[in-house]
């Protein structure tokens, strides 16, 4: 025991030297600075570690004033609590409604309206349709002037003619007096036809004539002339089966019915557009009261912030969020109401004829409510009714039937002119008999009968023979005989002689004609083929654009559909989760935000429900005018045109 006690005190003397020695040893490793004359520096040098830092001193000339002394902090807790200081809080009023009035509507005046009304109203009224219509009665009347040129033409030239005429013989009839005196009364009417078939042209003219004269000559005196006469022109090649008349009038025909087609087509337009305009004004009255009611809500909801706050519950920062709300929500009535206005004198302008009518200022209130039905669209079909009604595809058949007339047309003036004419005529004379009656003796020159009033001829001659000392004319005396009796008579002898058919004029030609090239209708029948060419492919192009235009409808009304079941079920959704926040947020576990926020998600998906129903009713309308059925759907009644 006495041994190991010095043995351990060695060893722990030991371990004390070997400590002490290595904390020497680490001692002697670190260098001391060196010390620095701190005037050596320049300004603004950082001190030198281990330096006592000089204090701070001023520039010469500056006047240094000693820092106050800063309170000790003193310990929160150590102070005594304060009452807190709660700003005074008054209760805010609600916004009184917002004046929805509207400019130049009086909503004392509210016209209840169906659809089937605004229908009526636009076909009776829409200028558009009226400009369609007179398009239509333009083009009868067109038609009617152009078969203006097959009616009977009556023509009459009654004429007074008095001739006195110097004669400068004796041989002339003019007796002593040396003239001749004619009063000649004509009335000579005519009736001229041209035949659409065939091509001729037939005129008939009866000539009639009272004739008085002085001439000494003449056999009867007064006298009465007819005249009565046909003249054909009958083509036998061209211009016989069809000609320039035949040719316009079978075009306006066609015409006429293509002005049809698009009546039809445009009274189609119209009334789709009213149905769009009316549904437009449903949506926009429906959408107004949805903002309405939310707007209402939110002033509700403003008397609860107000309760609440006055109670101490809610912050005055929640009255601000739901101030700001009520005024974001009469910004979108004022939309809204705008948005009525703008549908409602869309819908007037399709149904009013005058710009002063009063029914401008009138507050339309539409009585019919957007239907809804989920029966599928059957596309075949709809292409099959497109592809038969639409008046566009019926113009193009039209206007294919004109090319075919163009056609026939042209081709008949590439044949010759081949025509007949001819002339029929008979004429009647009867008047009052002059000179020596029937059987009178009169001495003739070289025993040649004369006139009756060859007595007179021979006294002048035997005076001129006396005169030049010559003997007296001897010849025989022969029996002469007056006016035949078929010529003696008045007008009606003249009429018989005429019926006789005893004097007559007959004339039988033929007139042949043709250019050497005809360059002229050889073209016009060759643009026309051009045009049959060009009507097949824009047949085709308007085909095509009227299946896609059923197809997008077709699609429009399935999408239409399911969006009205989509946004139904959102609506539904909305409302229970606006349900479900109202009681969170009485029972203190939801925020004004979150509520507000669930109101205005409820606003908008009633609207989206509105807008899809709108919609639906829209593509509906839009369907029955791609297939042309829009007329047979609302029960129009469009009458063919008049056909002359």
């Amino acid at each position: 025991m006495s041994n190991q006690l010095p043995w351990a005190f060695t060893r722990a003397l030991v371990l004390a030297l070997f400590v002490l020695a290595g904390f020497s040893a680490v001692l002697a490793q670190t260098p001391n600075p060196t010390p620095v004359n701190p005037a050596t520096q320049p300004p603004g040098q950082p001190q030198i570690p281990g330096q006592p830092v000089p204090p701070p001193t001023a520039p010469p000339g500056t006047t240094v004033t000693p820092a106050m002394p800063q309170p000790t902090p003193v310990d929160p807790n150590l102070q005594e609590p304060r009452p807190p200081n709660f700003p005074d809080v008054q209760a805010q009023p609600v916004p009184p409604l917002p004046d929805l009035t509207r400019v130049g509507v009086l909503s004392s005046n509210v016209v209840p309206l169906s659809l089937n009304d605004a229908i009526r109203k636009a076909l009776q009224n829409n200028n558009d349709i009226e400009v369609a219509r007179d398009d239509v009665r333009f083009a009868e009347q067109q038609l009617i002037s152009l078969q203006g040129v097959y009616e009977p033409i009556f023509s009459v030239t009654p004429q007074i003619i008095q001739n006195i005429t110097p004669q400068q013989s004796s041989l002339g009839g003019s007796g002593s007096t040396g003239k001749t005196k004619t009063t000649t009364l004509n009335l000579s009417p005519s009736i001229t036809k041209s035949f659409e078939k065939g091509g001729g042209t037939y005129t008939l003219s009866f000539a009639n004539s009272h004739v008085n004269t002085s001439n000494s000559f003449s056999l009867i005196n007064p006298y009465y002339s007819s005249n009565l006469s046909l003249q054909i022109n009958q083509p036998l090649l061209r211009n016989r089966s069809i000609d320039g008349n035949r040719h316009a009038i079978r075009v306006q025909k066609k015409r006429l019915e293509q002005t049809d087609s698009d009546f039809r087509a445009r009274t189609i337009a119209i009334i789709a557009q009213v149905q769009a305009a009316y549904w437009n004004l449903v949506f926009a009255l429906r959408n107004q009261q949805n903002q309405l009611d939310s707007l209402n809500l939110s002033r509700q909801n403003m008397h609860n912030i107000e309760a609440q706050i006055a109670a101490g519950a809610k912050a005055p920062l929640d009255r601000a969020q739901v101030q700001t709300d009520i005024a974001t929500r009469e910004a979108n009535l004022f939309i809204a109401t705008q948005t009525v206005s703008q549908s409602e004198n869309t819908l007037k302008q399709l149904m009013l004829r005058d710009p002063m009518a009063p029914e401008w200022s009138a507050q339309l209130t539409p009585t019919d409510v957007p239907a809804f039905d989920l029966s599928p669209v059957n596309l075949t079909a709809a292409l099959d009714e497109a592809h038969k009604n639409r008046p566009e595809l019926r113009r193009l058949d039209l206007q294919k039937d004109i090319n075919t007339v163009d056609l026939q047309y042209y081709k008949n003036q590439t044949l010759p002119q081949v025509d007949i004419q001819s002339t029929v005529a008979s004429t009647g004379l009867a008047g009052t008999s002059l000179g020596l009656p029937a059987g009178t003796q009169v001495p003739l020159i070289s025993g040649s009968a004369t006139s009756s009033s060859s007595a007179f001829l021979l006294s002048q001659i035997q005076a001129l023979r006396s005169q030049a000392g010559l003997a007296p004319a001897v010849v025989p005396n022969t029996a002469v005989s007056g006016a035949p009796s078929y010529l003696i008579g008045g007008y009606g002898q003249d009429l018989r002689n005429l019926l006789g058919f005893s004097t007559r004029n007959i004339t039988l030609g033929v007139a042949i004609s043709f250019p050497l090239h005809n360059k002229t209708a050889e073209a016009n029948l060759a643009g026309a083929r051009i045009q049959r060419e060009q009507l097949g492919a824009s047949y085709r192009s308007q085909d095509q654009a009227i299946e896609m235009d059923v197809r997008n409808a077709a699609q429009s009304v399935d999408t239409a559909q399911k969006r009205v079941v989509a946004s139904r079920q959102a609506r539904e959704s909305a409302e229970q989760q606006l349900a479900g926040e109202q009681k969170l947020y009485e029972v203190g576990r939801s925020t004004t935000f979150l509520l507000l926020q669930r109101q205005n998600e409820l606003t908008s998906a009633r609207t989206s429900e509105l807008q899809a129903q709108t919609d639906y009713n829209k593509a509906l309308a839009d369907l029955q005018r791609a297939t042309a059925a829009t007329l047979r759907v609302n029960n129009v009644v469009v009458s063919d045109p008049t056909k002359p």
